[in-house]
């Protein structure tokens, strides 16, 4: 089977492709590798440093992913996604089956595997771009609202199954098992990313790829900048992440302490933004289409932020877990609305660099947010804290009302 076809001729609905369902797989069992290959990684950092080499294991992925995403993106649109993803699947698939007979031949210590998170995050900083910027050229810009519900729904499988499946694995062979089943995940990543066909660009969609690659990077901010829906868009994502990643990780645990809810509270509340989120994603997968895209994309902001702010106000563990299932449901819908518009909207030749500079602002900077957001709530409280942040999340939600572009854009149909 060949790597490149031309586009179809008629539009066949995404769950019924072949050709997407493929790249859903991949994706999805990537994703779960990635829950496997970090439990792994936690219990082989805790076993063979202390706590605070531990943490430095855990943290130090972050920093090439965050410093490398947008020149990931650069990569992308130079080489082609479907290339680089399987370049990245390939590399993350060597180095962990060669973690995993260094830990059956010796006990390499805690830098090991510091480097394997250096490696991991410097991977994902060319991964994330470019299998964001694969649908287009995998199915029809009318089947492109149902990729991203579909794609949703495989994060909510990844982040359900990942965890158990990491546990059984390392409680039945340690690290060993957990970093072997990983490898085997990305394996079949792998052979099914090799079966994905993509369509060529054409000859005046691929120009500049020849370009140096910092001139290409300022290319593809000024082209952002410049664009009439993405520039708003791209704010919009930025703001409400920033506002929204704080008080929903590291928050909900403070929250939950403060209130005397336990992890137990805790959990339900998280499941509350699971089921929430997964609802979304299922109902853009079985629509794929959302009127109004970019006034509900704004709406649907606002809505979710004055629930994440309730959160915190709510008097049990099950009004706070209501609040989180209309968070789940209302910032799945808006993130599936925000990334099907940055599909649709881009230029075939810009979409490894929009990816990347929308993955750069929602997984490379919202987690800066983390430690302010536990220091402020040590000294203010979860309450104002909570509504600070959920009213900064809505104003992402307003740039989109007030950007006229954006409040009318529109999904294919």
């Amino acid at each position: 089977m060949t790597g490149t076809a031309a586009a179809p001729r008629t539009e066949r609905p995404a769950h019924r492709d072949g050709n997407v369902l493929r790249w859903l797989g991949a994706y999805t069992a990537s994703m779960v590798g990635d829950s496997l290959y970090f439990l792994a990684l936690s219990w082989a950092a805790t076993r063979s440093g202390s706590p605070a080499q531990a943490g430095l294991v855990l943290a130090v992925g972050a920093v090439p992913r965050a410093a490398l995403m947008l020149g990931g993106g650069v990569v992308a649109d130079r080489f082609g996604p479907r290339r680089v993803v399987i370049g990245s699947d390939a590399v993350r698939c060597a180095v962990i089956l060669a973690v995993t007979v260094l830990l059956l031949v010796a006990t390499p210590g805690i830098w090991p595997l510091a480097a394997l998170a250096l490696v991991f995050g410097a991977v994902d900083a060319l991964f994330l771009p470019s299998v964001g910027a694969l649908p287009p050229r995998i199915t029809s810009p009318g089947q492109l609202g149902r990729v991203q519900g579909m794609r949703g729904l495989a994060q909510r499988v990844a982040t359900v199954a990942g965890a158990p499946l990491g546990g059984l694995a390392v409680a039945a062979g340690g690290p060993v098992a957990g970093f072997g089943a990983a490898g085997a995940l990305f394996a079949v990543s792998l052979v099914l990313l090799l079966a994905v066909r993509v369509r060529d660009l054409a000859p005046g969609e691929a120009a500049g790829r020849t370009e140096p690659a910092g001139r290409q990077l300022v290319d593809g901010l000024r082209y952002i900048r410049g664009h009439r829906v993405l520039a708003p868009l791209v704010v919009t994502a930025a703001v409400m992440e920033l506002g929204f990643a704080g008080p929903a990780n590291i928050g909900l645990v403070l929250l939950a302490e403060e209130r005397g809810w336990g992890a137990s509270g805790q959990g339900w509340i998280i499941g509350g933004f699971g089921v929430g989120a997964g609802c979304a994603a299922l109902l853009i997968a079985v629509r794929g289409r959302v009127p109004h895209a970019g006034l509900v994309l704004s709406w649907a902001v606002i809505g979710g932020s004055v629930a994440l702010g309730a959160i915190a106000f709510a008097p049990s563990v099950v009004t706070a877990t209501a609040a989180g299932l209309c968070v789940g449901l209302l910032t799945g819908l808006g993130g599936a609305v925000i990334g099907t518009l940055a599909q649709t909207v881009t230029d075939p030749a810009y979409l490894g660099r929009v990816t990347s500079v929308v993955t750069f602002f929602t997984t490379g900077v919202a987690p800066l947010s983390f430690p302010v957001a536990g220091a402020a709530i040590g000294a203010w409280g979860a309450g104002p804290v909570f509504a600070a942040s959920a009213a900064l999340s809505a104003a992402g939600g307003v740039v989109g009302l007030c950007a006229r572009s954006l409040r009318r854009a529109e999904l294919p149909r």
